[in-house]
């Protein structure tokens, strides 16, 4: 690796990164440096990659090159397959890894020169040349419904570009079509999961037959019935006859990928015949409209999506105030937690409440399910736990009231696993209520491990339910260990095996004696190894509690 004091020169103007979507995006270094991480506080933020700490690495100036350095990353920044150790100078052909990213310097492909530049005075044209301006066009002389069609076309070209929400964009569509081939009356309508939804109409009463529909839609065609009392298949319909149709239109809303949905127009006998090139015209038309109404609805829905994911950030913003900025300091004991959502938001709760008496309660949690839902049965669960375990004295009836809460509460499909234990610091005695959780394990002084396994149902499931409490005790260099089933079932989708309680066991009792942040973080490293560069599928939580020598 070479030190930032042999910066030279460098040729890249710009990082070309790749997200965890696969897809890549210049970055350019026009800044003096560049972090990046999980959290909203780095220039590049990418919350949903686990692979990734808080705060990951970064990238800064140095002399006239650029520097990369770890910032004390969980899982490591990699260059060319080595990880880093120090700070290193990138060199053109290097490649950076961190969680799901690969990120590669590159040159800035340098703008093409659009200046125009004229250098001839302006000159009559000569009679090599033919000009024509738009509006004599429209005046020339192609016979009356020619001219009114190309103005027609002209017309939707101009109005269509304009930008307008989409129930908007449906009504200005049918009075388009309905001007430019002088219909009485119309509808628009648009499939949404295969169900025509009406959204313009002009005229009431109106019924379409569904021989007409079926073909606009099946077959992409567009049908054009001259005089209703000459076709054989509408000439009978007592609906055309009772509405006194003469002629209709129907033509699909069609992009090049599907049709979205159909325009149909009609007019009775007394108004006038529809023809060939008004069919021609109305498909057009049809066609250019289905393309904005595409490009409006992607516009829509891309705003919709930048909103939830502002939301979503402050929301996960608002999570981890809820869970402890850190673990609290326990005379003769060490104590550390650590939660990663699967996603922005998640639905793993952990939580340490001192009581007045000195005692502490330390709480793990795991609503069922995922994202939004879980996170905000997580922030109920909060609330009502901050309260009820202030005072912890009797903490099997308090647990039959947080259950009581929540099943009133509690949607039918969602239910949570609860953990929680009393420890009293200077026995080192714990008394624990186990709702259905992932039973801790106990590691003594031995190496031998003791698991802690449910005593009463899961949260949320039966009002009723009762619950019993237990005791053990931690005795100096002995440890407990608290985590959610993100850790032990997190898998590979390719293989079918989990890291498993086995693996935990295992690397728990390898690092006993270490303090407990380091247990935590090669825990954490192990199971991001066993993923292999898969993402996480569910929220990790883990909370390492123990007695000091």
């Amino acid at each position: 690796m070479m030190s930032p004091g042999t910066a030279s020169k460098q040729a890249f103007t710009e990082l070309k990164i790749q997200g965890p979507d696969g897809k890549t995006r210049p970055i350019p270094l026009d800044r003096p440096r560049i972090t990046i991480g999980r959290a909203s506080t780095n220039e590049l933020c990418y919350p949903e990659d686990a692979g990734l700490s808080r705060q990951h690495l970064s990238i800064e100036r140095s002399g006239d090159g650029w520097v990369v350095t770890d910032l004390g990353s969980k899982n490591g920044t990699f260059v060319n397959g080595m990880r880093l150790s120090a700070p290193h100078q990138l060199r053109p052909e290097d490649r950076v890894t961190a969680g799901h990213l690969v990120i590669e310097t590159a040159d800035r492909v340098p703008a093409m020169d659009k200046t125009v530049v004229f250098i001839d005075p302006a000159q009559a044209p000569s009679s090599a040349s033919t000009v024509i301006s738009l509006d004599g066009v429209l005046a020339k002389d192609k016979g009356f419904e020619a001219a009114a069609h190309m103005r027609a076309l002209v017309r939707a070209g101009r109005e269509l570009s304009e930008n307008l929400p989409l129930p908007k964009l449906f009504e200005l569509i049918l009075e388009l079509s309905i001007e430019a081939v002088g219909a009485a009356r119309g509808v628009l309508m648009t499939l949404e999961n295969e169900e025509l939804v009406l959204r313009a109409a002009k005229g009431e009463g109106l019924r379409m037959s569904g021989a007409v529909r079926d073909r606009v839609l099946t077959d992409r065609q567009s049908w054009l019935v001259r005089d209703a009392r000459l076709d054989e298949a509408l000439a009978g319909r007592m609906s055309i006859v009772e509405q006194q149709i003469r002629s209709m239109i129907a033509v699909p809303l069609q992009t090049e990928e599907r049709v979205i949905g159909l325009i149909y127009l009609d007019s009775p006998f007394f108004v006038r015949e529809f023809t060939a090139e008004d069919l021609e015209l109305l498909t057009v038309m049809a066609a250019i409209a289905a393309v904005r109404i595409e490009r409006v609805r992607l516009a829509e829905v891309e705003q919709a999506e930048r909103i939830m994911a502002k939301d979503l950030q402050q929301a996960a913003e608002i999570q981890r105030g809820l869970l402890p900025s850190e673990a609290p300091k326990v005379e003769g004991f060490d104590i550390a937690g650590f939660n990663l959502p699967c996603r922005t938001v998640g639905g793993d709760y952990y939580d340490f409440i001192p009581s007045a008496d000195g005692r502490i309660a330390i709480l793990v949690a795991d609503v069922a399910g995922k994202g939004m839902p879980a996170a905000m049965l997580m922030s109920n669960l909060q609330a009502r736990a901050q309260v009820l375990f202030e005072d912890p004295t009797d903490l099997a009836s308090l647990v039959v009231r947080l259950n009581r809460v929540l099943r009133a509460n509690c949607p039918s499909n969602r239910f949570i696993t609860f953990f929680v234990g009393v420890l009293e610091p200077a026995t080192g005695e714990l008394t624990y209520v186990n709702a259905g959780h992932n039973p801790p394990l106990l590691v003594r002084s031995d190496n031998s491990i003791e698991t802690l396994p449910a005593t009463g149902l899961i949260l949320g499931i039966l009002p009723a339910a009762q619950y019993e409490q237990k005791t053990c005790t931690l005795r100096p260099g002995e440890l407990l260990v608290l985590f959610s089933d993100g850790v032990t079932e997190a898998s590979k989708p390719t293989v079918d095996e989990e890291y498993g309680e086995d693996r935990l066991a295992d690397a728990v009792k390898a690092m006993r004696g270490k303090p407990s942040k380091e247990i935590i973080d090669a825990i954490q490293a192990q199971v991001f190894s066993f993923l292999a560069g898969y993402p996480a599928a569910d929220d990790i939580t883990l909370i390492v509690a123990q007695r000091t020598p």
